[in-house]
């Protein structure tokens, strides 16, 4: 198969497998040290880790690699069985649940008292779940308690996404979004279409809409038939003017990989909504990611809510109290440090540019690494590491980058990142979950590195919340250490002329472009905490939209959950269709005519379901017109989903009394083919990110509002 080919079977491939081509034969070579590595202890399991994180610097290559992958795959197995003895005097069993888990050990895992399991995972297998026909093919147990690691990256992060999960193929709109993608690559800005100062929002000229309308045959798109495609093209521009290469994404291996912002890695399995997911592989000239029917989704939130209790741990938990109390009901306490932070947190560093900002970073840099102090630098984006570690490297300073490119030594980078005259420079990768020990792996130097002040943070602009400035910083001063952390800023940061745009400019600035004005540190703060509250809206709006759709699908489950292993199919058949119902049970007898029943209406409750859902999100994308006519979008969505789903069971069961009058029903079963029934041969699942332009609604008025303003004088000689 061609490169379209390969792609299609990597993202079709079972999570976590998404890069599985290039290292098939590395797992392979893992594998095959299996039964030589089951036999060590855990001791002599650490001494091969250690052993290849502290081995002379070479490149890390294929070998070690693959010992460390099969290293790791043990260590995975025995953070569970490290707690068995514990559990065990409890009468407590334990269990853990992987990508690689096949049914039956996900079922046993998950029948265990407690069970170690991923976000990701155990969602998708309440979605397969959700497909089962018959009651024994269910591997979940009812929800009851979840204990969330990094709780405030799954449930505040993360809340939003959605889980999916996905059936046939739809080339016929792949198609459609790759034409449209094609005719806005031929604009050209500035004279097509406009960006504003902050290339937030983009927007199509009178000659870029001519242009639009005529290549996409003649069409007008401001009617009510085309808002489709007035969809399509916006997300078209957005992927062409304001999404970036190794900013929001990176490009490896043939396919899109996106950039989870708060951890500075690839979001494995994650894409954008179709739309935009296909102007962006049509922008980089890749072929199109296939799309298809949605069979269902949860996102992450309802997921969570489906347990009992609720709890979780982690560093930053404080920070989002407010969010942890509004969508979870939780309280949230802190928990004293095991020895005191002795943490040195200078004020930031604020210049008049970026230019100067860097500048004086690199000057900072070389005082402190010229001292033997381990530096971590602490970056927004892949493009911004590679930028800084140039610009150090002109100046004599070799360091270590870290970022979503190389994401498969991170362990080894970190492990060594605390080193006498380290320079680090990462995303937000090494800013969550990782300790970095003072010295070499091995102790040695560390006393020499602390007497020098510890691990010195550097960080290269200030995050979209205040909650990711700490977690960098808490790289250092770990466990009682010694340590410092710095921030530069300047005032062409995104954070600044984003969220408070038109600042005054400083009153005091030194010749470096150093500035002293508390006014100017005082916007940045403001800043900050206008974006963490923009946030905290998009998660509450989300939410409002999905919480009537959770309802819906909970009322669903129920119902499926009782024809599923009741009678309850049987019975309403019977009651549309006696005489057809009475003729089938003589000829193939009660049992064959019951699970026939129960596959005809199984078929029609999914098929409806999913329509549904195609629906609503349909609905939501032209929600916003209903804000056009000062009508209220949320209770406008929400009066259409209560409208359209009082007619859902009716509908479910008039489909399904319609297959039992045509379909062939035996002792030996059900034909489905005569049926006309389909059910999906095969699924695959993945995860949608955050939209990053907000709302269909909000996308639509800056859109509008950027046609009425560049349109205005054009409209009016149509007038």
């Amino acid at each position: 198969m061609g490169d379209a080919g390969a792609a299609v079977r990597r993202l079709l491939d079972r999570p976590g497998s998404a890069n599985l081509s290039r290292f098939r034969h590395v797992v392979a070579a893992a594998g095959e040290r299996e039964d030589a590595l089951r036999g060590l202890s855990a001791e002599e399991l650490t001494a091969v880790a250690e052993g290849l994180r502290t081995a002379p610097e070479r490149p890390f290559g294929h070998r070690e690699m693959a010992e460390m992958c099969a290293v790791g795959r043990e260590v995975a197995r025995r953070d569970a069985e490290w707690m068995r003895e514990l559990y065990a005097a409890l009468g407590v069993s334990v269990g853990w649940v992987d990508e690689d888990a096949e049914r039956e050990e996900r079922r046993a895992a998950y029948g265990c008292d407690v069970t170690y399991v991923s976000v990701s995972e155990v969602g998708f297998d309440v979605l397969r779940d959700r497909l089962c026909t018959d009651p024994a093919d269910t591997v979940l147990p009812a929800q009851d308690v979840v204990i969330v690691d990094e709780g405030d990256s799954v449930l505040v992060d993360e809340a939003t996404v959605p889980l999916v999960l996905a059936g046939t193929v739809d080339h016929g709109r792949l198609g459609a979004a790759a034409t449209v993608a094609e005719v806005v690559g031929g604009l050209a800005e500035g004279e097509h279409y406009e960006v504003d100062d902050d290339r937030r929002n983009v927007y199509l000229t009178d000659a870029g809409i001519d242009q639009v309308q005529h290549r996409l045959g003649g069409i007008d798109l401001y009617t009510a038939g085309h808002v489709e495609s007035v969809t399509q093209v916006q997300l078209a521009l957005h992927a062409k003017a304001l999404l970036h290469r190794d900013v929001d994404y990176l490009v490896r291996d043939g396919r899109v990989e996106l950039i989870n912002v708060a951890r500075g890695r690839v979001a494995q399995l994650q894409r954008w909504p179709d739309g935009l997911q296909a102007a962006i592989e049509a922008k980089e000239g890749l072929a199109a990611s296939p799309t298809g029917e949605v069979l269902d989704s949860i996102i992450v939130q309802a997921l969570i809510g489906r347990y009992r209790s609720v709890c979780g741990m982690t560093g930053t938990a404080v920070a989002v109290a407010e969010n942890l109390a509004e969508f979870y009901k939780l309280e949230t306490g802190g928990i004293p440090t095991n020895l005191p932070c002795i943490r040195d947190d200078e004020p930031d560093r604020l210049y008049a540019t970026a230019a100067q900002k860097l500048a004086a970073l690199v000057d900072y840099v070389r005082e402190v690494h010229d001292t033997g102090r381990p530096v971590l630098i602490g970056t927004l984006s892949v493009a911004e590491s590679e930028h800084v570690a140039v610009e150090l490297a002109a100046a004599g300073i070799d360091g270590v980058v870290l970022n979503a490119k190389n994401d498969a030594e991170e362990a080894a980078i970190v492990a060594r990142a605390g080193e006498y005259g380290r320079v680090t420079i990462s995303t937000q990768m090494a800013g969550r979950g990782t300790d970095i020990r003072l010295g070499s792996v091995d102790g040695h130097d560390r006393e020499r590195v602390a007497a020098l002040g510890g691990l010195c943070v550097v960080g290269y602009g200030r995050y979209h919340t205040s909650r990711l400035d700490d977690q960098l910083r808490g790289r250092a001063g770990r466990q009682g250490d010694p340590g410092s952390s710095v921030f530069f800023t300047s005032l062409d940061d995104d954070l600044l002329t984003y969220y408070v745009p038109g600042a005054r400019p400083p009153e005091s600035v030194d010749p470096d472009g150093r500035v002293h004005d508390g006014r100017a540190q005082r916007a940045m703060d403001h800043a900050q905490r206008v974006a963490e509250g923009t946030h905290l809206k998009i998660h509450r709006n989300t939410w409002r939209y999905h919480q009537l759709i959770n309802i819906q699908r909970d009322e669903v489950l129920t119902h499926r959950d009782e024809v599923l292993r009741g009678d309850l199919a049987a019975r309403r058949l019977h009651e549309l269709r006696p005489e057809r119902y009475d003729e089938i049970l003589a000829a193939a007898g009660e049992s064959a005519l019951r699970d026939a029943a129960r596959l005809i209406v199984l078929a029609h409750l999914d098929e409806r379901w999913s329509e549904h859902l195609a629906f609503l999100a349909d609905v939501r994308e032209g929600i916003h017109l209903r804000a056009l006519g000062r009508e209220t979008p949320i209770d406008e969505f929400h009066r259409i989903a209560v409208t359209e789903f009082s007619r859902f069971y009716t509908e479910v069961y008039q489909c399904s009394a319609d297959t039992l009058d045509r379909a062939t029903i035996t002792a030996d079963g059900l034909d489905l083919e005569s049926a006309g029934l389909k059910r999906p041969t095969s699924t695959w699942t993945y995860l949608v990110t955050d939209n990053p332009f907000g709302s269909p609604e909000e996308r639509f008025l800056d859109y509008f509002g950027g046609v009425i303003r560049n349109g205005a004088a054009k409209m009016g000689l149509r007038d």
